[in-house]
């Protein structure tokens, strides 16, 4: 029996937004001000409309179980197509523990703002979050939704709107202001690398459209449905985004700026001339469900693409199985064994910022070599199998998809680039581990499909369990 469609278009614009437009990732971008308003323009051009469209047309060319494993492995090969889904699903793992302490972050504001240096409290939250969050996700794609359409309304929503309405209050009231608005101040020095590396901060607040393709036949009409909701994501989050960042910038000195908690310091700075500090516990708690929401989001899309590349015996056999709600249960468990370990070597790290810095880059970079496959993979389906039926086409034909996937292939790659380059988070000194630690953990990441194959049994391919045989169908 096929499963039934769940996803309205309004519920996958609210997992797209959750997982995209928290305010969780304000503060990584605002440090640069108005010229942040720049670098989000022009990352939607180049990148995120880019991703959104052939995410839109792929998905609905091949709307089944996988994702960017499936299309990439159409258009290159079973190997290049594993590839794909494990960067997508592992540079998700490294990321965990650094959205994991923003929301620790949160709750700490809740009760006491000294707790968020606290590394005893931070690991327990993190931990009990990302547990119960796995648990709930286990429940089916139904819960999950919801948890992600209550998590982008009172998470995102309702913070994001005060922030706004409180940052262009604060502006529009005379108060002293953190950035000048000028033509200069709009464009930025691109002989600097301290401007230019934050846009691969850009990047990564706007990446992860794709991960909704997972769901594309959980869509009531994924022909129809599946483009208008991205579209729909698109406008939201550019908006926020714009607006927010530069609520933070007016008002929060950029040398203040804390990457883990930014948004909270932001909002603490808002309330306290109006007396109404107050607030801010209650706002604590919002964001911190907004980025519950998110996190929930992406605990269940790149593990869905990760059982599709397992049921082709990339994995070991129990890696296929799916409960009864259609969900990965031993998958969504090992994932939370791993995300347990790398929350614990987090925060061992000497600094918490540096710490989220590094790791930051490293997921960035890591998903930007899966972006430039996907980018690759459209092109070549284009030619390879031109008579699948894509309800949604990037409009004007093959040069049209040339353009659009060639401008995500060279932003990406430029991006990759400067990445290698350190922001004014790392010192000269700390320079050699940091490089190191980029290009040490891409290859071993890159490396990680290749070391499974060396172990593979040929069971794998063949061996089929009941769990599986339900599954199919989910």
């Amino acid at each position: 029996m096929g499963q039934s469609r769940t996803l309205s278009i309004f519920s996958l614009a609210m997992i797209n937004v959750a997982a995209i437009g928290t305010v969780k990732n304000w503060p990584l971008i605002a440090e640069n001000g108005l010229s942040t308003v720049f670098f989000l323009v022009l990352a939607a051009l180049v990148f995120f409309i880019p991703v959104s469209l052939v995410a839109a047309e792929l998905a609905t060319g091949w709307p089944k179980l996988g994702g960017v494993f499936v299309w990439v492995k159409e258009a290159f090969g079973h190997k290049t197509g594993f590839l794909s889904v494990w960067l997508s699903w592992v540079n998700n793992v490294i990321w965990y523990p650094t959205i994991l302490s923003f929301i620790a972050a949160a709750i700490a504001y809740i009760f006491n703002p000294n707790l968020a240096d606290h590394r005893l409290f931070t690991m327990i939250i993190m931990l009990i979050l990302f547990w119960g969050i796995t648990f709930v996700n286990l429940l089916g794609m139904r819960t999950s939704s919801w948890i992600s359409t209550i998590g982008v309304v009172l998470g995102s929503f309702v913070p994001a709107a005060l922030i706004i309405f409180l940052g262009f209050s604060w502006f529009l009231g005379n108060n002293p202001t953190q950035i000048t608005f000028s033509l200069k101040n709009l464009i930025p020095d691109v002989t600097s690398i301290d401007q230019v590396v934050i846009f691969i901060g850009v990047l990564l607040t706007l990446a992860g459209m794709e991960m909704s393709a997972v769901h594309a036949r959980d869509v009531k009409n994924p022909q129809r449905d599946y483009p208008k909701a991205i579209l729909l994501s698109v406008v939201i989050i550019l908006i926020l985004s714009i607006l927010g960042v530069l609520s933070i910038a007016i008002v929060v000195p950029k040398e203040k700026i804390s990457l883990v908690a930014g948004s909270l310091q932001a909002f603490a700075y808002f309330v306290e001339p109006y007396g109404l500090n107050w607030m801010t516990p209650y706002v604590a708690a919002l964001i911190a469900i907004g980025a519950v929401g998110s996190i929930s989001t992406w605990t269940v899309g790149p593990t869905k693409g990760l059982l599709a590349a397992a049921k082709q015996g990339d994995l070991p056999p129990s890696f296929r199985k799916v409960n009864k709600h259609g969900m990965p249960h031993v998958l969504l468990i090992a994932q939370a064994v791993i995300v347990t370990i790398l929350s614990l070597m987090f925060l061992l790290m000497p600094t918490i910022n540096s710490a989220f810095w590094i790791i930051t880059v490293m997921v960035a970079q890591l998903y930007l070599v899966m972006y430039i496959l996907m980018f690759a993979a459209a092109i070549k389906l284009r030619y390879k199998k031109p008579d699948v039926k894509r309800a949604y086409r990037v409009p004007f034909g093959n040069v049209g998809m040339w353009i659009i996937s060639g401008l995500g292939i060279l932003s990406s790659f430029l991006a990759l680039l400067v990445g290698f380059f350190p922001p004014t988070q790392i010192t000269k000194e700390n320079y050699p581990f940091y490089l190191s630690f980029l290009i040490v953990g891409m290859i071993i990441t890159c490396l990680g499909p290749t070391i499974i194959a060396k172990f593979k049994k040929p069971y794998w391919n063949t061996l089929l369990t009941h769990e599986e045989e339900a599954g199919k169908h989910e």
